[in-house]
């Protein structure tokens, strides 16, 4: 009976599912380099907690610049401390970035990174999808160089501009 069911369950789940994981960016191969990057202005909201629930704070931080009129540019993350280290917990700095003239929204803090060398890890993946692949691609690369991961990392996430787009996420670590 399951030898004659198996091309209907291949069809009706497996298939779709590879779809999903294939139209969200999973099968995309992540760039690795080393190169400069920067300088950022963000504002941002200060965030601890566990590195699941971050997406709340930064809903907030686009919320204070909608309220303020604000253009918001990239979603940027400044991850301050290891989630490994602490059961997934984490310190960091969440908001957007903020051009030069704009002025700082109510309620977030102004915050600003510096032209810096950098390993970069780029992605085209949806916002859940991506961080997982550059952190991991990341970590592959300098494990050929014996070094690891180190805090802070910054992560960025432009947006395609369309629902059914994916994005662009870059993960920088100060080299």
């Amino acid at each position: 009976m399951l030898k004659k069911q198996w091309p209907a369950f291949v069809l009706a789940f497996l298939l779709p599912l590879l779809g999903v994981f294939w139209w969200w960016g999973g099968f995309n191969a992540v760039a690795v380099t080393e190169t400069e990057a920067g300088p950022y202005r963000y504002a941002y909201l200060d965030y601890e907690g566990q590195i699941s629930n971050m997406r709340k704070t930064q809903r907030r931080a686009l919320d204070e610049f909608n309220a303020a009129k604000v253009a918001a540019g990239d979603t940027i993350s400044v991850i301050l401390t290891d989630p490994r280290a602490d059961r997934g917990k984490v310190r960091a700095q969440l908001g957007y970035t903020l051009a030069e003239n704009a002025p700082l929204p109510q309620g977030l803090k102004e915050g600003r990174i510096e032209r810096r060398p950098v390993y970069s890890a780029q992605v085209h993946a949806a916002v859940l999808l991506a961080p997982s692949k550059a952190y991991q691609a990341l970590s592959d690369a300098l494990e050929a160089r014996r070094q690891i991961i180190a805090m802070p990392t910054v992560e960025l996430y432009r947006p395609a501009g369309q629902a059914y787009r994916i994005g662009t996420f870059t993960l920088e670590m100060n080299r």
